[in-house]
């Protein structure tokens, strides 16, 4: 059963995923924050919430006091099945006795139940359900008052199936590590020639992200790769006043696998191998890039837009981004929305958070 598992998630991923990388575990790669997704899922450059523990652990360093925030989308509306869904939670608190800031994260994918067949035939003869999640720690501290680095360690679940398939000797089932190494610089003065000081309102992040070993469900044979990711961001903050506060976001993004054609006979490059050979499958043709724009009032209520573009050679995945949301006191609220053709499996594809935010 752990082929029709694999049907499945052929349909569901995100067409990215398959052209570039043919990673296990793609669910790494979605974008989880409302707001981030908002901005054409761009925020290695500005990671100022919990939610930098996916686009910028380095970011949780320039932040204070404690967060909590949840998140949920019903991933794929467009294929109409219910007990498919996404969610995630992210913590961070400052930690001025280790002269930093932790963060932790849960990242769950659900795919719903399946119907167990013999190999004879179509009859049933059980259920069984398939998910994956990750769960992490991180740390980042400033090694000066403009530049932090940051880390997170993560282990990573998969259970698509919990028999295998024919003579399949193993399960659907597979777990493994990774960790993340990350970068921002938020410069207090930084002079541009005919532009002048951008100080204060420029940043620049980037995140080496799911550095681990392969994923192996049958044997080591047909073990495979995750997805290492490179992530560069900038943000800007065009405009900052007492009640209006305008943000810009762009990120490149870089999936690092290196795969080979089945005739080649050879296995997967190693995570600390592919970093430098994925490059010479599709260079930078193979870069996703996201901007968004995001604009708040009296920091209560906020409006975002973007954009996220793929190469049509590697995945094509084009669509313009909504969102907005609202912080009271201490709570907050934030969604996206994804506008993207009727063919697309992403069209419509709503997420949800909640946060609380407190000193």
């Amino acid at each position: 059963m752990c082929g029709v598992v694999l049907i499945l998630l052929f349909l569901v991923v995100p067409s990215s995923v398959q052209a570039q990388g043919e990673a296990a575990v793609p669910f790494l790669l979605i974008s989880p924050a409302p707001r981030a997704s908002a901005l054409g899922e761009s925020g290695a450059g500005i990671a100022d919430d919990a939610s930098a523990m996916f686009y910028n652990p380095a970011g949780l360093a320039f932040q204070h006091g404690y967060e909590v925030s949840l998140s949920h989308s019903s991933w794929l509306p467009q294929l109409q099945l219910s007990d498919l869904f996404y969610e995630n939670l992210y913590f961070k608190a400052e930690m001025p006795s280790i002269s930093g800031t932790i963060g932790a994260s849960i990242i769950y994918m659900n795919y719903g139940e399946f119907n167990r067949t013999g190999e004879s035939g179509p009859e049933v003869i059980g259920t069984f359900r398939s998910f994956e999640m990750a769960a992490a720690l991180g740390y980042s501290t400033l090694i000066t008052d403009e530049f932090s680095i940051g880390t997170s360690l993560r282990f990573i679940y998969s259970k698509l199936a919990d028999v295998g398939a024919g003579q399949e000797q193993g399960k659907g089932i597979a777990s493994t590590v990774s960790a993340d190494i990350a970068l921002l610089y938020k410069p207090k003065v930084l002079e541009i020639p005919l532009v002048g000081d951008i100080g204060n309102a420029f940043s620049v992040g980037m995140n080496l992200s799911n550095l681990g070993p392969t994923m192996t469900y049958i044997d080591k044979e047909q073990a495979d790769p995750i997805p290492t990711n490179l992530r560069l961001g900038f943000g800007y903050k065009i405009l900052n006043s007492e009640h209006n506060d305008l943000n810009f976001s762009l990120d490149f993004s870089r999936l690092l696998v290196r795969r080979y054609p089945p005739e080649e006979e050879k296995k997967p490059d190693p995570f600390y191998k592919a970093l430098f050979t994925a490059w010479g499958d599709g260079g930078l043709q193979r870069v996703v890039e996201g901007v968004g724009l995001e604009y708040w009032y009296d920091k209560t209520v906020a409006l975002r837009a973007g954009y996220f573009h793929e190469d049509e050679k590697y995945g094509n995945r084009k669509f313009l981004t909504f969102g907005g949301g609202i912080r009271y006191d201490i709570y907050g609220f934030d969604f996206s929305y994804i506008s993207a053709s009727d063919s697309s499996p992403l069209a419509n594809t709503l997420r949800f958070s909640i946060l609380i935010n407190w000193q």
